[in-house]
């Protein structure tokens, strides 16, 4: 099994904010994949399967709020006995241009509380992630841009980056790291 955790902030408040770039990935994945999440509170997450021939994913989206995510990725990891080289992580990335996604096979946090949530939790940073470019950043405190809504260009600019996540990450997992890193970054 294949998890797929995008991170994000529950609630309609937060749904079109630029730290949701994770959950709009997810979404996407289920809109194309016909699912729908169902919540799983002694796992802290919405979640939801789908099978693509052998394979089987997992996704899902943590109601623990941004800055605690890898409680629910722990959680999901330790329920479902899922090594952490079948997990990737999708998220907001405020250094990468809005349009742009990047794949990592590890690193720091990088300054984002839920890559470091999910990096203590887990006990390492090697945990691969496909970030979303959210930036740039405006001479404004990055815990308020992150909280605000996309304008409408950034949106646009975003859609086809969500759409494409789906398939960036199906052939990270049938690829590996590298090849996903030279085709999609």
């Amino acid at each position: 099994m294949k998890l797929i955790a995008g991170l994000g902030n529950i609630g309609d408040k937060y749904c079109f904010t630029r730290h949701n770039a994770g959950f709009m990935a997810i979404d996407r994945f289920a809109v194309e994949k016909g699912i729908s999440f169902k919540e799983e509170k002694r796992l802290k997450c919405f979640l939801t399967r789908y099978k693509d021939g052998t394979d089987e994913y997992m996704l899902i989206k943590p109601t623990t709020y941004m800055n605690l995510s890898g409680e629910a990725v722990q959680l999901v990891m330790n329920y479902y006995k899922i090594p952490v080289s079948d997990v990737i992580i999708i998220y907001d990335d405020l250094s990468l241009d809005t349009g742009k996604m990047r794949f990592r096979a590890n690193g720091s946090d990088g300054g984002h509380n839920g890559i470091k949530s999910v990096i203590k939790c887990l006990g390492t940073k090697d945990v691969a992630r496909l970030k979303i470019g959210i930036g740039p950043q405006p001479p404004i405190p990055s815990e308020a841009f992150v909280l605000q809504n996309f304008t409408a260009e950034q949106l646009e600019l975003l859609k086809p980056v969500i759409k494409k996540s789906v398939e960036a990450v199906e052939y990270y997992f049938a690829n590996g790291i590298s090849k996903a890193q030279n085709l999609y970054n």
